[in-house]
């Protein structure tokens, strides 16, 4: 069903862009949403339809918004088995696999998250920005495994991309990488851009957004490889890789970002990296709170057992 509201203004909000001026009064809603709901026609004022979002309320003023059902979402759902750590009818928050697409994108119309997802939500989804759709807030690659959070409406996904926007949210990862950092435990600070001459790679560039990522030497094996915890106080495209890039590591498994000097390894080992099938990071520790119940909520789910076999013959060999 429809939702109506009927809103007035107040002396205190006099001044105010219409579209600002909603938001403060609806705030389960985004203002892009808002916009779009003026620009539908959505949206009157003493019964006159307004298509200004810009335009200035005035004290007295009355409006009235109507929030149409949530539009059903374009890609189809598929029944996709996911390995699901909590839900309610606000968010849930699950393990990715590797191998598993975030986003429908060319070359991915089927077997996405998002699909799986409006199938696993069937009936639980209220609306993101008007369509049934579940809230992606943050992303992880194709070939890594872990942790993501999920919102089911417009209100969860607001306050949980707030959260990640101040860096509220805690995320720690795993990776098994060639080479040993000089110390045991640093930060790296370098802002991260587009690749100047590689549209599809990242790279620290002095244009780039500000990127923070902290790590601690979990275990070394000689000085080929090592087991890292990393924490991103970020979330760049590509941080991990391209921040651990500058102290000289790869991460194993990497076909993207290989680093220029690697340790002569057995042909065992060759065949256990090449048989990975994607690259040794896993998103293990996920923490936030929760967007509607205010509560703390803190996830952790150890990377799959392939790290430690794929380690533990590093450790064998050096």
């Amino acid at each position: 069903m429809p939702k109506d509201f009927s809103i007035s203004v107040a002396d205190d909000d006099a001044g105010l862009r219409l579209d600002k001026f909603l938001a403060t009064r609806l705030p389960d809603h985004s203002r892009a949403r808002l916009q779009a709901l003026i620009a539908a026609g959505e949206v009157c004022r003493d019964g006159i339809q307004i298509a200004d979002g810009s335009a200035r309320v005035k004290p007295g003023q009355r409006f009235s918004v109507t929030v149409p059902d949530a539009k059903p979402a374009t890609p189809k759902p598929e029944a996709i088995a996911l390995d699901v750590l909590y839900e309610d009818e606000h968010l849930l928050v699950l393990e990715k696999p590797a191998g598993m697409v975030v986003h429908p994108a060319p070359g991915h119309s089927e077997g996405t998250l998002v699909h799986a997802l409006l199938h696993h939500c069937e009936g639980s989804l209220s609306g993101i920005g008007g369509v049934q759709r579940p809230g992606i807030v943050h992303r992880l690659d194709k070939d890594v495994s872990g942790l993501m959070v999920v919102a089911k409406h417009d209100k969860a996904h607001i306050g949980l991309s707030a959260q990640f926007t101040v860096h509220r949210i805690t995320r720690a990862y795993e990776a098994i990488t060639w080479g040993v950092p000089a110390a045991s435990t640093g930060t790296v600070d370098k802002p991260i851009g587009r690749h100047p001459k590689d549209r599809k790679r990242m790279a620290v560039v002095a244009s780039g957004k500000r990127a923070v990522t902290h790590y601690r030497l979990l275990a070394a094996a000689g000085m080929a490889a090592s087991r890292l915890e990393v924490m991103l106080e970020t979330g760049r495209t590509h941080q991990i890789r391209v921040h651990l890039g500058t102290l000289g590591l790869g991460i194993i498994g990497d076909p993207i970002y290989r680093p220029r000097r690697m340790s002569p390894v057995s042909q065992d080992l060759k065949q256990a990296i090449a048989g990975l099938g994607r690259i040794t990071l896993h998103a293990r520790r996920l923490g936030f709170q929760h967007p509607v119940l205010e509560k703390e909520l803190s996830f952790d789910r150890p990377p799959p057992t392939v790290f430690d076999r794929l380690f533990e013959q590093f450790q064998r060999e050096f």
